[in-house]
């Protein structure tokens, strides 16, 4: 089930929490389809609406050509045209991949930041696509929203790669942990999503030794196992039927991160916290683990 295409203008009304649903991005680019079949799947899961949202540029921005300008007005309806066809293809797709799912669509105008800013105020998750283009470039290219996104977001935010990657059997999430108090938020969401999967979760806490690597690393090593066991036990009680494993591994928090998940439904990390993962836009480990992850990538922000 679908509705027509609305012209979005302000914060969406309120919605009780139970009902908030999964926000999805749409790339114009109908062979990028990752983001919004994830999106789709996550809202059937969990029995939500989706909302698929199309931000369009400015109309009146880098304009080419040497022919006379068309008019604003005459752009703008160019560009809503353009924008309508783009939600129609995308509600097409996922009507076909699920039937029963209620889809709503919105065409939006302004900056595709502001916009999904204010969508998070409203929505179970917020769900971006991303082309790895190369480790020396941004994950998302030149147009690069998530990275600010993320950094203002009120709920969860999923960056899903292109193209799709490999899982392994059994299923399993992995959950970055990284000690302070800030990290039951992520552990929350991913027990969470293990549940609705009935997939195995890894929660690791890495630990990077200092410059000056000290002689007996046996103690503060003790100390992680100890804070990762209390961060997830009380949590491990309300999903039982998760088989969770937890560990504490040495290295770089990116790539110990990033080669655990390799072939994970996903990874999920805290967006605020204390050493790597404190403040998405200047956290190396939170920019790492996009650019390096070849998983979905489930961003938790700190409640409150």
């Amino acid at each position: 089930m679908r509705t027509s295409g609305t012209w979005w203008l302000e914060a969406a009304v309120s919605r009780p929490a139970e009902r908030r649903p999964i926000v999805v991005g749409v790339d114009p680019d109908p062979a990028h389809r990752m983001a919004l079949a994830w999106a789709a799947d996550e809202a059937a899961r969990r029995r939500l609406p989706l909302r698929a949202v199309h931000v369009e540029g400015v109309p009146t921005r880098g304009y080419r050509g040497r022919e006379v300008p068309p008019s604003w007005e005459g752009w703008n309806e160019a560009l809503h045209k353009a924008g309508q066809q783009v939600l129609e293809e995308a509600t097409d797709f996922v009507s076909a991949r699920r039937p029963q799912l209620e889809v709503e669509s919105l065409l939006a105008e302004g900056d595709p930041v502001w916009v999904l800013r204010e969508q998070s105020r409203d929505a179970t998750a917020v769900v971006l696509g991303s082309r790895h283009l190369s480790r020396k470039q941004d994950v998302f290219g030149s147009a690069s929203v998530a990275l600010p996104v993320m950094a203002h977001t009120r709920c969860p935010l999923v960056v899903v790669p292109e193209p799709e990657h490999i899982t392994e059997e059994p299923a399993y999430f992995v959950v970055g942990v990284d000690g302070g108090e800030h990290s039951g938020a992520a552990v929350d969401v991913a027990f969470e999503e293990a549940a609705l999967r009935g997939a195995e979760l890894r929660a690791l806490l890495v630990w990077e030794p200092g410059p000056l690597r000290i002689f007996d690393e046996h103690e503060p090593q003790q100390e992680c196992r100890r804070l990762l066991s209390e961060i997830v036990a009380g949590r491990h009680a309300c999903y039982p039927e998760v088989d969770l494993r937890h560990e504490v591994l040495v290295g770089h928090p990116v790539q110990v991160l990033a080669d655990a998940s390799a072939h994970a439904l996903g990874l999920v990390v805290g967006t605020r916290g204390r050493g790597g993962f404190t403040g998405m836009l200047l956290g190396s480990v939170s920019q790492g683990v996009l650019h390096h992850a070849g998983c979905p990538v489930i961003a938790v922000p700190t409640r409150g």
